[in-house]
């Protein structure tokens, strides 16, 4: 009966040349079906005390081809576009009274496909899986079309419907063999695809976070593509959707749950990974996306390089990899492994000196190489390719790039050379590579350049120049930097213009944040030093050891920030142990380097202090042994060579070595390699001349001295 009076009958009895609205007003009634069908038959087969079950079958057959009749016609009419028109065919079918009978049909069939039971019910009215999948379709593209008329929260509750049908009728994922007779499935699974996009369409992120995760729990027989494209879709919103989905408390035996949206999308991008890596679906270059951006967040930039390396040759080329490698080792603080990574790229090897140059990686292997003098002139050869590609750079702005960190190199260059002659090249070249820099990119498109050009100017003692291009550098980014502020202030003191500078120093504690403030508040604390105001200055460092205190307090997650706070906090219980020490407070001394030594036993300056701690006690020899395990951790620690310098030079003027005194003079030769402008060393080297009866070579020391000294900072610049 129910064969005979399929929804396929009404699509062959149905002319489809009628007009769409004759379609959708068109009056389907029972009993106008009812006349096309005869009874003659059904009074043949049964008995008169049969006659009243047959009827009720009928009327139930006759009701569902009604729904049928109705769902035909409203995918004509949603084929031809005419969204209104198919709702109001749609509106017709009352599925909320049809789905126990869809439910009950759905669990039955698949339950009883193999058994007689199958046939026997089919007899007595219970719907087959070819008019439940018209109906889920019927829903499907109702939703559709509500979708098209923009009522997205209208369309996701249609579309919900069809997944409450399935769900309550294969609570535990639909079987194999269900897709053999029908279409239900495929509905279902576009029903699965389409809720999540009309809660995001409505605005309603968490309830498509809950559409996904319900698409997602339970198996579905989706194919692994569309699987993996749901569970990118989740992970995209769940990183980018800007809202905390809540997950339900797990019960004791339940697996642990994701603590976060991060910590959820990563592990579906892990699956997804896998999934590429086993070649289960294709590459999709979004996966990675997605994956860079979490871990990115995370910090967890080593975690990313150990996933580029596993992807396949095919997703990226050799080149490609290498760079994002690059990237990521950079990012982790490995700059040398990040080097090496980029001299491949370059060409710098033989196997690879055949290679095209990569502009990118030349310039992120210049940009590195500045950071670090240890790496300065691999960072002047990035920078020199990158200019001597010339025409074939279509952007002028990567070449005045290139200009800038081949400045900076060839400065790092300068402060670690061990000749006078190349030391005064390199600074010429900085000076000039900064300027043409400037030039071609202009002030206002990098302010860091005018930064660059200050800092080479400082360092070289052209205060007047560096002062002129800090201020320019601070006017062009409206006073918000802290190293801008530092700088300035450095300069300032290096003219002895202490209040001025300590001044700039309380403008940029109101302009800069918490990090920045601690080093600023150091630097002050450093200045009231200078104006012999040391009752000043331990006031500042308390309220710089209490706000890291506090800042620690509140802080647990961010390391960097963590590592940043520990150093300041070493390095402010070190310049109390050296007030303490000027002030001849030794057990305040040997508390406040203790409490150093706790941050970090094997470091040179807390060494350094608990020899000037020994020195101002007239314990030379135990002076020297601090001085001595300082330089051993550190041996070009410029502090410690000239404080060991200076104690032997006492040591020899009492008598009681003769031979301290060339020993001082090798060690303050040495701290001059390491930086010629210190006032001190030339300082020491004129007393020991002074002492061997130089007196003109001592004097030449003594004037060198006393001009550097006039210009130096109390800090130094780099």
């Amino acid at each position: 009966m129910l064969c005979a009076c399929s929804g396929e009958q009404f699509k062959v009895e149905e002319p489809i040349s009628r007009s769409p609205e004759s379609l959708a007003t068109r009056d389907f009634s029972a009993s106008g079906i009812s006349s096309r069908t005869g009874t003659g038959d059904w009074d043949s087969k049964f008995e008169d005390a049969q006659v009243d079950e047959a009827e009720s079958t009928l009327k139930e057959a006759l009701s569902l081809n009604y729904e049928e009749a109705r769902a035909l016609l409203g995918r004509l009419e949603y084929q031809r576009g005419n969204f209104d028109a198919a709702l109001q065919v749609f509106y017709g079918i009352d599925i909320r009274s049809l789905s126990p009978r869809m439910i009950t049909a759905i669990s039955d069939r698949t339950l009883q496909r193999n058994s007689k039971a199958k046939r026997e019910n089919s007899v007595v009215g219970v719907m087959s899986l070819h008019s439940v999948s018209l109906l889920l379709e019927a829903i499907l593209l109702k939703a559709k079309s509500l979708q098209e008329m923009g009522r997205f929260k209208d369309a996701a509750k249609e579309c919900k419907m069809i997944l409450d049908i399935v769900e309550s009728a294969l609570p535990n994922g639909i079987p194999d063999s269900i897709a053999q007779d029908c279409k239900l499935q495929e509905m279902f699974h576009k029903a699965l695809e389409l809720l999540p996009k009309l809660w995001i369409e409505a605005g309603l992120l968490n309830e498509a976070i809950i559409a996904y995760r319900r698409a997602l729990v339970n198996s579905w027989n989706l194919d692994p593509q569309r699987l993996s494209t749901l569970q990118k879709d989740l992970a995209a919103i769940l990183l980018y959707g800007g809202v905390e989905a809540t997950l339900p408390h797990p019960k004791p035996w339940d697996p642990p749950y994701p603590k976060s949206n991060t910590e959820e999308a990563l592990i579906l991008l892990f699956i997804l990974m896998r999934k590429v890596s086993c070649k289960e679906i294709k590459w999709d270059p979004e996966i990675i996306s997605h994956l860079t951006f979490a871990l990115s967040t995370c910090g967890q930039f080593e975690c990313l390089a150990v996933r580029i390396e596993q992807l396949l040759p095919s997703a990226y080329t050799r080149i490609e990899r290498w760079f994002f490698l690059a990237l990521c080792y950079s990012a982790a603080g490995k700059i040398e492994s990040a080097i090496n990574i980029l001299k491949k790229i370059s060409g710098s090897f033989k196997e690879e000196s055949n290679s095209k140059p990569h502009l990118p990686s030349l310039l992120l292997g210049a940009k590195l190489c500045s950071q670090d003098p240890k790496y300065s002139h691999e960072g002047i050869t990035f920078a020199r390719k990158v200019i001597e590609l010339g025409d074939e750079i279509e952007n002028r702005h990567f070449e005045s790039i290139a200009h800038k960190f081949l400045g900076v190199c060839y400065g790092n260059a300068a402060r670690v050379s061990f000749s006078d002659t190349e030391r005064v090249v390199y600074n010429q070249e900085s000076i000039s590579s900064l300027n043409k820099a400037a030039a071609s990119i202009g002030f206002d498109d990098d302010p860091e350049v005018l930064f660059n050009l200050g800092l080479e100017n400082a360092i070289q003692r052209n205060l007047e120049a560096a002062f002129e291009k800090i201020m320019m550098y601070s006017d062009m980014i409206c006073g918000s930097s802290a190293k801008g502020f530092k700088l300035l202030a450095l300069i300032v003191s290096g003219e002895q213009r202490f209040e001025d500078s300590e001044t700039i120093v309380d403008i940029g504690l109101d302009e800069t944040g918490r990090v920045d403030q601690l080093e600023l508040l150091r630097l002050k604390a450093v200045l009231q030093i200078a104006q012999e105001q040391p009752k000043q200055a331990i006031e500042t460092y308390k309220v710089l050891l209490s706000l890291i205190q506090t800042h620690g307090e509140l802080q647990k997650v961010n390391l960097d920030f963590e590592e940043s706070e520990r150093k300041f906090e070493m390095e402010a219980w070190l310049d109390l142990a050296n007030i303490y020490t000027k002030l001849e407070s030794f057990s305040d001394a040997e508390i406040c380097v203790g409490k150093a030594k706790l941050k970090e036993f094997y470091y040179p300056r807390t060494w350094h202090s608990t020899g000037l701690l020994f020195e101002a006690q007239s314990l030379h020899k135990e002076a020297l042994v601090a001085f001595s395990i300082s330089l051993s951790i550190e041996p070009d620690y410029v502090p410690s060579l000239i404080s060991t310098a200076e104690t032997l030079i006492k040591m020899g003027g009492s008598g009681s070595g003769t031979h301290t005194v060339p020993i001082a003079r090798s060690l303050l030769m040495n701290t001059l390699r390491l930086e010629p402008t210190n006032h001190e060393a030339w300082f020491n080297l004129g007393l020991i001349c002074k002492k061997e009866g130089l007196m003109h070579q001592a004097a030449d020391f003594f004037q060198a001295a006393h001009e550097l000294n006039l210009s130096a900072p109390v800090q130094s610049f780099v």
